[in-house]
């Protein structure tokens, strides 16, 4: 008997999570808070955003993503220009420094979880992580 959709979920969401610690343990940028870090990784991602841009997409109050980002300005993280269509905003993005960390982290991670998956699972295992990854990629982009 296959286990259900929600027996599956209770068990896979805890490994999830514990794996996801543990890549982040191997490339962090710096002492951030979760806000600013996901603030980073939202601007990696869409590219240049304004600030009440990314208060909504984070669902804090503008005020709150004000502190953020000032905090990621005066880390030199983030940097930001006029919007193009409307000089009153700011466009912010990744600092030079801010993309060559993340890059930097991104390859530590991608070392780490390369090591552990040669090290910890045999060739066929490996394969079904393959397959595995491929399936939860539909899941997310769901």
């Amino acid at each position: 008997m296959s286990e259900s959709a929600a027996e599956i979920a209770a068990t896979l969401r805890p490994v999830l999570a514990a794996l996801n610690r543990r890549l982040r343990a191997q490339g962090p940028i710096g002492d951030l808070t979760r806000s600013q870090t996901n603030v980073l990784s939202r601007l990696e991602r869409g590219g240049p955003a304004t600030a009440n841009d990314l208060a909504r997409a984070e669902g804090v109050r503008p005020q709150s993503m004000s502190t953020t980002v000032a905090a990621l300005l005066e880390q030199g993280l983030i940097v930001g220009t006029p919007h193009p269509k409307d000089r009153r905003k700011t466009l912010l993005d990744l600092s030079d420094k801010a993309r060559e960390t993340y890059a930097r982290g991104r390859l530590a991670r991608e070392d780490w979880l390369a090591d552990r998956l040669g090290q910890v699972l045999t060739d066929e295992e490996r394969a079904q992580i393959a397959t595995a990854t491929e399936l939860l990629r539909r899941v997310a982009e769901s």
